[in-house]
């Protein structure tokens, strides 16, 4: 058996497949908790994912031997700055990826416009090195101390291992990382004062990082040889549990934020729009990423603000969309309760609606709220596509994709066709038992990973496609930066 264990924003999921890949358990832990000190600060105590990983250790004990587990590796949410001392205590909270008290540190590490080309990337208040930059500013004893910085998952292996390592995928989004040459950037480096020696090693997603150490396999039963791979980022590893790696296979997430991600052949870039162009966790490979920081999270503010529900907004939409008038007269809804990244990368954005009148209702409300969403994806797919990228095949997953009607409007809206496939929310979680199952065996992609199955395609409608686009162009109008 291979275990993946991820570790995500609000929960852990482990999950075990045997030598066919097939899921033979999954398991989650209780909520882990977030702390919002300040506006725009999010931190998280590592302690806590210990927790969380001893609970689902715990629980697969009860049902599984698992000194059957040959390999293990990870996904984990990325940028999350966990800075540790020599001793390898954690020397604060980790500050998160939707953290962004480092806007003004952004601007110090681009004043030199060279790390641009480097990177690949513009540097983004939710990346590592400005949350690091911070720290050096108001947090300067901590600075001081600081012996490695580790992101989140490679925490985990940490504890398991006493190792340091970060795969090629979770690095790109430090800002240390010179993504097309896969290697940490001293330049980067410099820039966050910041050195070489503070990083953990470098991996590719499927190489052993070390095994158990002996009082952790002895506590939880596993055997002494049980290796320990790289793992991956969320998004690669979701895509990894998808079966995309080749150039024209891409996944649009609906999930808390929404994510375009494709994989690509060679290192491309599009920083103006703030795509985030990263390696992918698969040796020789790359991937392109736009990120809508607040996706399906609009449609749970508007719940628990309106009391309303996910079967009113299904039946709502569904109620709007096949009415061109009702289209026509509703207001404009722009999504960015908690900031944007692609293309406008403003952390102080904020959420609107737009051009409500005396006709304005509850349903033309909700219409105004998923189609505003569906419009930030829009451009984002649009902002992706200067790349160049091949988008041939896209695979729509995450919670959101369960609404029929809400995939119609997004199908309509990009202009594409939208396939659905059988994946589980726990893709993540499935991508990284997927690389642990790559690394013991050595496999390659194309020995290993599949294309996805489609269980049903939504078809565009061209009618609705025009209707929208011109509703959008109208959208675009509504947002306007603050200098």
């Amino acid at each position: 058996m291979y275990l993946g264990i991820d570790l995500g924003t609000s929960s852990m999921k482990c999950l075990l497949i045997g030598e066919e890949q097939e899921l033979i358990k999954s398991v989650s832990s209780e909520e882990i908790p977030l702390t919002n000190l300040h506006t725009g600060w999010s931190e998280q105590d590592p302690r806590q994912w210990i927790k969380a990983l001893d609970q689902c250790l715990l629980k697969l004990k009860k049902d599984i031997k698992l000194n059957q587990i040959k390999s293990i590796s990870f996904s984990g949410h990325m940028h999350g700055a966990t800075c540790i001392d020599k001793n390898n205590e954690v020397l604060r909270p980790c500050m998160m990826w939707n953290d962004t008290r480092s806007h003004q540190a952004c601007k110090e590490i681009m004043s030199d416009s060279s790390v641009l080309d480097i990177s690949g990337n513009i540097a983004m208040a939710g990346f590592t090195a400005p949350k690091v930059l911070w720290l050096k500013s108001n947090e300067q004893k901590i600075f001081d101390q600081i012996h490695k910085v580790l992101l989140p998952k490679d925490y985990l292996r940490l504890y398991l291992t006493g190792e340091y390592f970060s795969d090629l995928s979770d690095a790109s989004g430090t800002y240390w990382l010179d993504v097309g040459h896969r290697k940490w950037s001293s330049v980067l480096l410099e820039a966050s004062s910041m050195r070489l020696d503070q990083m953990p090693a470098l991996c590719e997603g499927t190489e052993q990082t070390g095994i158990l150490k002996k009082e952790i396999a002895e506590q939880y039963g596993f055997d002494a040889s049980c290796k320990v791979y790289g793992g991956a980022g969320d998004n690669a590893a979701a895509a990894v549990g998808l079966g995309l790696y080749e150039e024209g296979d891409a996944s649009l997430s609906l999930g808390t934020s929404g994510v375009i991600f494709g994989s690509t052949k060679s290192f491309l870039n599009n920083y103006d729009d703030a795509i985030h162009s990263f390696c992918h966790c698969l040796p020789d490979t790359w991937h392109l990423m736009s990120v809508m920081l607040s996706c399906t999270s609009n449609v749970n503010w508007f719940i628990n603000t309106f009391d309303s529900s996910i079967n009113e907004i299904t039946e709502k939409l569904s109620k709007v969309l096949s009415s061109k008038e009702e289209i026509n007269n509703a207001p404009y809804f722009l999504p960015y309760l908690t900031g944007e990244r692609t293309p406008i990368n403003d952390p102080h954005a904020r959420a609107s609606f737009h051009q409500m009148g005396i006709d304005s209702d509850r349903t033309s409300l909700i219409y105004a709220l998923i189609e505003g969403i569906s419009f930030g994806l829009n451009d984002n797919y649009q902002a992706l596509s200067k790349t160049g990228i091949k988008l041939e095949n896209i695979y729509a997953i995450g919670g959101g994709s369960k609404n029929d009607s809400w995939l119609k409007l997004l199908a309509s809206i990009l202009n594409r066709n939208l396939s659905l496939t059988d994946a589980s929310e726990a893709m993540a979680a499935y991508g990284a038992a997927r690389i642990a199952f790559m690394g013991f065996n050595n496999l390659k992609p194309k020995e290993s990973l599949s294309a996805p199955k489609v269980i049903k395609t939504i078809e565009r409608d061209p009618k609705l496609s025009d209707l929208l686009n011109e509703r959008f162009q109208n959208w675009k109008n509504f947002y306007i930066k603050e200098e």
